[in-house]
């Protein structure tokens, strides 16, 4: 399956998509998925040692 036919189809198709189709759109929403939760987990740490080290000034400058 070529990427252009994959990425002509569209879920809202009357017609179902193959076994191929369905596996890459998966592949790809995980794919996705995992990298925004890297990027969360990454700007949520990154917050967590902002508000530490502003704690630790606030109480040991």
């Amino acid at each position: 399956m070529t990427e252009k036919e994959l990425n002509s189809y569209r879920l809202t198709s009357l017609e179902e998509p193959t076994d191929e189709m369905l596996s890459y759109i998966m592949k790809e929403a995980a794919a996705e998925a995992q990298a925004k939760k890297e990027a969360a987990h990454k700007r949520l740490f990154a917050e967590i040692r902002r508000m530490s080290a502003e704690r630790r000034l606030q109480y040991h400058p």
